[in-house]
């Protein structure tokens, strides 16, 4: 008897079809899972860096090209916080600033280099030339040292000063944005004195790539100009006790810039104030005052203050568009504020510096351009100027706007100024 086997059936075909390619899928998802898991591994991760630098040894040109190659195998997306942890500090950082025990490290890093300015600018070269590669990792690397400035109490002073030096470099070559500074503003870290001692290092190294103009630029972008005194704890933030810290540290410049930074700091307010004091119409006698204990308090000088005084009376009235209007309207308004300017012009120099200031408003608002010589010889009867710094101006320190019309307009005044000198000079002869 000869047995056959019937063909299945059209449900059990499809079932067998169905069975075969789920159980095939799974296999094959099993495989990627398996990748991914071995990709996206942060120990497996790990490993591969440290490896690959503890191969290419201390030498950062053979450590750069390493790091380009591994980006097209390794995710630095993911993995940004590892890879930089372990390019400044040899391995992964636990909270705080220690390394794990657990984990594998290398000596092919920041951290374990030397501490000298030279082997920082080549660091410095690893990380710009990483960053320029792979764009994506400028954010990661602004994290992580926002993240390394606030781990400062758990490095060694070693590790503090080449991370300190390595930051200023890369400041200075656009690498980071000055903005991360904000960090070193922690209120245990100030408290400790780690955040004045770490930006000595930052500072020295930062203008010793660039110089003190370039940091003030970069400073200013980031409204961090007026905020350097908060190195220090509230007790301690005057403009004497830093620029005697930072002086003694070697950085003089950065010293006379933050007392610069407080002396226009000190002028804006002096303004803002004088303004508001005219307009609910103060007595002089207290306007006065105020000035003088500023001037004694923030070291301004008379020269200053009479530019602020004029810039300050001159911005308290909305003046007439028309030229036939406004001499008459300022010779008024000017009258009235005579004894406020007189008090500030007892040196011949600010007399001179009020001079200027009149000549240059005059030719920047050209309504105003017909009115320069009302102006000074009401100030003169006034007693506000007086004969010498009138004819110095005239003869020599004058500025360039709106020169020749200026002097045309004077010429007639400097001449009756001359004589009544002369005049004076004879009568004392007589006398004698």
């Amino acid at each position: 008897m000869v047995a056959f086997c019937l063909p299945p059936a059209e449900e059990e075909v499809v079932f067998f079809r169905e069975h075969s390619l789920h159980v095939l899928t799974g296999f094959q998802q099993t495989l990627v899972f398996s990748d991914e898991k071995e990709r996206f591994d942060p120990t497996q991760f790990q490993d591969c860096i440290i490896q690959g630098l503890t191969e290419t040894g201390t030498d950062l040109e053979a450590v750069a090209k390493f790091l380009d190659a591994s980006g097209a195998k390794l995710d630095y997306r993911r993995y940004a916080e590892t890879l930089f942890d372990i390019l400044v500090a040899g391995g992964m950082l636990a909270p705080g600033g220690t390394l794990a025990d657990d984990m594998t490290r290398t000596d092919v890093c920041v951290f374990a280099a030397q501490e000298d300015l030279e082997t920082m600018q080549a660091f410095a070269q690893v990380f710009n030339k990483l960053i320029r590669r792979y764009k994506y990792l400028e954010k990661g690397f602004e994290d992580e040292v926002k993240k390394l400035l606030l781990f400062l109490k758990g490095f060694s002073e070693s590790e503090r000063n080449k991370l300190a030096m390595l930051t200023g470099i890369l400041l200075a070559n656009g690498t980071l944005n000055a903005s991360i500074l904000n960090s070193l503003y922690n209120e245990n870290l100030v408290k400790e004195g780690v955040s004045a001692a770490f930006a000595v290092k930052l500072f020295k190294s930062w203008i010793n790539e660039k110089d003190i103009n370039a940091v003030a630029v970069s400073l200013r972008k980031v409204n961090m100009d007026n905020r350097l005194m908060e190195l220090f704890p509230a007790n301690k933030q005057s403009v004497e006790h830093f620029s005697k810290y930072f002086t003694e540290a070697g950085l003089k410049e950065l010293s006379e810039y933050v007392r610069n930074q407080q002396t226009i700091g000190a002028r804006k307010e002096l303004q803002k104030e004088l303004q508001e004091q005219m307009s609910r119409g103060d007595p002089f006698k207290d306007i006065i005052l105020y000035v003088k204990e500023e001037m004694k308090k923030n070291n301004i000088s008379e020269q200053t203050v009479i530019a602020i005084i004029w810039s300050s009376v001159m911005s308290t009235v909305e003046w007439n568009k028309k030229e036939e209007l406004v001499a008459e309207q300022a010779i008024k308004h000017l009258k009235q504020y005579s004894p406020l300017l007189a008090a500030f012009t007892t040196q011949g120099q600010s007399e001179l510096t009020l001079l200027l200031k009149i000549q240059e408003y005059c030719y920047d608002n050209i309504h105003f351009m017909k009115a320069f010589q009302k102006i000074v010889v009401l100030f003169y009867k006034a007693e506000v100027l007086s004969e010498e710094p009138i004819l110095k101006w005239y003869k020599d320190a004058h500025l360039a706007k709106g020169k020749s019309v200026f002097l045309e307009q004077m010429k007639k005044f400097v001449e009756w100024l001359k004589n009544a000198e002369e005049e004076s000079e004879s009568e004392a002869e007589e006398g004698d």
